[in-house]
């Protein structure tokens, strides 16, 4: 579980991004440790987000991602009738089960980057109201926002785990690397 980036190798700018990317991974895989099922489907504040749920959550997010860039549909869809569950663990899912399914998708995301033939090239976004009419991005925008949405729920899960039961990420980083 990465805790810090080693600078890239000279000219590794894929290298680099997808580095990125782990680095956050890692900060929820760690806030995660030790936990029971119970404890990682909880939702210790005011928000309905658990550690569980912001797991799934990631996974679906960059499968979708990585699924759109190679113009495909997303493995799950999501529409309003179930967009809540993308935060829930729900039926048989476990942290276990999603963990290994993130491992995969991550697997494949770090082949499709490594494989394209530029980081420029861009693929359309989807014609949601959100995004514009017509928009592509890049397959670096496609690694800086896999990085900037993980991170952004690393945080988050930051927040719950000391929620939880006191535990900082200083602590959990001893608690990986023991």
């Amino acid at each position: 579980m990465v805790t810090h980036v080693a600078a890239e190798a000279k000219g590794d700018e894929r290298g680099a991004l997808l580095a990125f990317i782990e680095e956050q991974r890692g900060g929820i895989r760690r806030s995660l440790l030790g936990l029971t099922e119970e404890q990682a489907r909880s939702r210790p504040s005011a928000s309905e987000l658990s550690l569980g749920g912001l797991l799934k959550h990631v996974a679906e997010v960059e499968q979708g991602w990585v699924a759109r860039a190679r113009q495909e549909p997303p493995a799950v869809r999501r529409d309003e009738s179930n967009w809540h569950e993308t935060f829930q663990l729900v039926g048989d899912e476990t942290v276990a089960s999603q963990l290994a399914y993130w491992e995969r998708v991550a697997t494949g995301t770090e082949a499709f980057i490594r494989s394209a033939p530029s980081l420029d090239d861009t693929f359309p976004l989807p014609p949601d109201p959100w995004f514009p009419p017509e928009g592509r991005v890049s397959l670096r925008w496609l690694c800086l926002h896999l990085i900037r949405e993980t991170a952004r729920h690393a945080g988050h899960a930051d927040i719950i785990r000391e929620s939880l039961d006191g535990r900082t990420a200083f602590e959990l980083v001893a608690l990986a690397q023991s």
